[in-house]
């Protein structure tokens, strides 16, 4: 990629994809002439954490279902989420394996009976952890942004909590809203 500063956009990764089982991340970075591809590190349950609870609906500790993955561009890290769920939505499904899912998380997700319906982000800039430096290869000093994103279905219930870790350095977010 010649420009290093990457343009992001929430919608294609929160509605269901038309034409089947593609890789979202793959094919933007690929209409960009880049090659995206993405690690899954972990997927179990876990206790969610305060933020977490808050955000799914859940009692801080309440075991949750998280998938944490490491999304690269040509092979470079360049960003870290990690996606949780319900245990009671999620417990016993492909969200809670390693693998990768046929049509993404939100495909499954409907699947399921859960359709997102509307989704909410909240983004802060700050200095990233020890652990997201290495992983993303920052400099000192060098700041991330952070998006947490919760998506709920059309009877109000979080289904899914997102929290993503950018290099602020080489990210742009785009907000498009519909009006009226």
């Amino acid at each position: 990629m010649s420009d290093s500063t990457w343009t992001s956009a929430s919608m294609p990764y929160l509605a269901l994809q038309e034409g089947g089982p593609g890789d979202v991340w793959a094919a933007e970075a690929a209409a960009k002439g880049g090659r995206g591809s993405q690690r899954i590190v972990f997927a179990g349950e876990v206790g969610a954490s305060r933020e977490v609870a808050g955000m799914l609906g859940v009692e801080a500790g309440e075991a949750v279902v998280v998938r944490r993955r490491v999304i690269e561009l040509d092979g470079t890290p360049c960003e870290l989420t990690d996606s949780y769920y319900p245990a009671a939505l999620a417990r016993g499904t492909r969200l809670a394996e390693r693998g990768k899912i046929p049509g993404g998380a939100v495909a499954l997700l409907a699947e399921l009976g859960y359709r997102g319906v509307r989704v909410r982000e909240d983004v802060t800039a700050g200095v990233p952890s020890p652990e997201e430096r290495d992983v993303l290869r920052l400099g000192s000093g060098e700041p991330v942004l952070r998006v947490s994103r919760v998506t709920f279905d059309d009877a109000g219930r979080a289904v899914q909590a997102d929290l993503i870790v950018l290099p602020g350095h080489r990210q742009r977010l785009r907000y498009e809203v519909r009006v009226g």
